[in-house]
């Protein structure tokens, strides 16, 4: 197996990438001519929002060199309609990922509140470098995800497989991508977040980032604090930990949301019928993928077979949204009791099937690869990650597996860490958290409020969803629209400034498939559009 290893890391390492900028010092002031080229805005031509606007912008490929090579930014606005004298800038969006679209966030926050707000601000909507609409493009395997893959539980000798795959998939990137890879971290978005606000012409910016995008706003504002008007950071990363860690502690909070919903499924049995008490759903749970072991289910119209790999990936999001658990637990019902699985099918399509291509995985590996220096020695990982999977063991391989190309990564990583975060010359930040949160869990909000002694933290106790604004939560969404409003902030001092409830727990129903939906035309087979109440905005694994 070492030799392997070995095999793969050097056939990776022969592709040599320099010139990371994940150790750039910060600075407040940054260079001003940054080569960036100018927005030309057009119509988006969208339906749904006639007055979004589309526009791509150049910026460096290395902003160390910002004359070099350039590539391109997709931009967009919903601009502000309210009077001059009462417009309030633009604000910046991300959703996270780290890698995901930020071009359907402009219509969808302004419309979640107040008009008379939303009206002052221009809404600037972005694809971060290497995804999406940018230019270009990053994709290093876009058959990647498409099933069947491997079983994720070691115990079942699929560990080969694996570290053949992942080693594959870092040395396609380099193969590909080793000019653009080592600039494609927190610190180049960033950057690329001030060459936005340069070419909109204005000293400031607002921003509203979650989960990743927590990350981002709070490096943009150690980079550039004077040009930071206000900022929201919602389901935090924290600033500190090195991403290995916080893989970790992801692995513990979702085994939580599991046992959560084990519990609420087992009070339901009158619905679901799958026993009365958790450890029972824990063991229909494993009953299930131990038989797709043996006898996966056509994942059409997603491409390939749903193995017990794929079943895990459509389970896993019940930790981000516990809307999901009624269609989570109907999926289990049907199998065990009726061998139906049509639901099973119809969960992995909405919730965790393949896209076209390898999506924003390039950009979530460029940017977790490169900050933090990765363990490299597979006898490391199994060992250590076999003392979490003794507690964790619902999520904890399946996001071993996710992770690993950085054992393979080109270069060794940023043995500095990313940057550290003092929050010196900011203007106060708001901050929102869920305590149960397990893709970006607990610890991180109350680690980034530390870091950020001027800001303000909002806690929901009890609260679940990744991403905890825009739920209907009027508690967390009026706090957020009176600090857009005017600047207001919760009173209150210590590291919490204010606590809100949580919502209560879905209704438990059996969810029918219709009645004209068989396994190969059940869908579809893209991701939920983000005003989907089940769908899971900002995904950080």
């Amino acid at each position: 197996m070492r030799k392997v290893i070995a095999l793969f890391s050097a056939a990776v390492a022969l592709v040599a990438l320099s010139g990371a900028s994940v150790g750039a010092a910060p600075d407040s002031a940054g260079p001003e001519d940054t080569g960036q080229g100018k927005l030309v805005w057009s119509s988006c031509n969208d339906a749904t929002t006639p007055a979004l606007q589309c526009a791509m912008l150049d910026v460096p490929v290395d902003y160390a060199n910002p004359h070099g090579p350039k590539i391109k930014i997709k931009v967009n606005r919903l601009p502000a309609t309210a009077a001059k004298n009462k417009q309030q800038g633009p604000i910046l969006l991300n959703p996270g990922g780290p890698g995901n679209s930020g071009l359907w966030m402009p219509a969808f926050i302004s419309g979640q509140i107040p008009q008379d707000v939303a009206s002052t601000y221009d809404w600037i909507g972005f694809d971060p470098r290497g995804t999406n609409a940018s230019e270009p493009h990053v994709v290093c395997d876009a058959e990647y995800f498409h099933g069947e893959r491997p079983d994720y539980q070691i115990s079942q000798g699929t560990s080969k497989a694996w570290l053949t795959k992942a080693a594959g998939y870092a040395a396609d990137c380099a193969a590909d991508w080793s000019w653009l890879m080592p600039h494609m971290t927190t610190v180049d978005s960033a950057r690329d977040m001030d060459s936005i606000r340069r070419a909109l012409g204005a000293p400031k910016i607002n921003f509203y980032g979650g989960s990743w995008g927590t990350s981002l706003g709070s490096t943009y504002g150690q980079l550039f604090p004077s040009r930071v008007r206000r900022m929201v950071l919602d389901s935090i990363v924290g600033p500190t930990i090195p991403w290995y860690d916080h893989n970790i502690l992801q692995d513990k909070e979702h085994q939580r949301r599991f046992d959560a919903f084990a519990d609420w499924t087992a009070k339901a049995d009158s619905i679901y019928h799958l026993g009365t008490d958790a450890a029972t759903i824990r063991k229909a749970y494993d009953r299930v993928e131990a038989a797709l072991r043996t006898d996966p289910v056509d994942a059409a119209p997603a491409p390939g077979k749903i193995g017990p790999a794929e079943f895990e990936d459509t389970f896993y999001g019940g930790g981000y949204n516990f809307l999901r658990w009624p269609r989570m637990a109907t999926v289990l019902s049907a199998y065990v009791t009726r061998h139906d699985t049509r639901p099973l099918n119809i969960a992995y399509n909405r919730y965790a099937a393949p896209g076209t291509d390898d999506a924003g995985f390039p950009a979530y590996n460029a940017a977790q690869c490169n900050e933090n220096a990765w363990p490299r020695d597979w006898e490391f990982w199994k060992k250590d990650q076999a003392r979490v999977n003794a507690t964790a063991p619902f999520y904890t391989y399946n996001n071993m597996w996710y992770n690993a190309a950085c054992m393979f990564w080109p270069g060794q990583g940023n043995p500095a860490g990313r940057m550290k975060i003092t929050g010196k010359g900011l203007p106060p930040v708001l901050l929102f958290q869920a305590t149960e949160d397990a893709a970006t869990p607990y610890e991180g909000g109350l680690a980034m409020r530390d870091a950020l002694p001027g800001s303000k933290l909002v806690v929901q106790t009890g609260g679940s969803f990744h991403e905890i604004l825009f739920h209907g939560n009027a508690c967390l969404d009026d706090t957020f629209t009176a600090y857009l409003r005017d600047g207001s902030l919760p009173k209150g001092g210590g590291r919490i400034a204010k606590t809100c409830a949580p919502g209560p727990d879905p209704e438990p129903v059996y969810v029918t498939p219709p009645p004209d939906v068989t396994t190969k035309t059940a869908g579809p087979a893209t991701p939920l559009p983000p005003t989907d109440p089940e769908a899971v905005r900002g995904v950080l694994r």
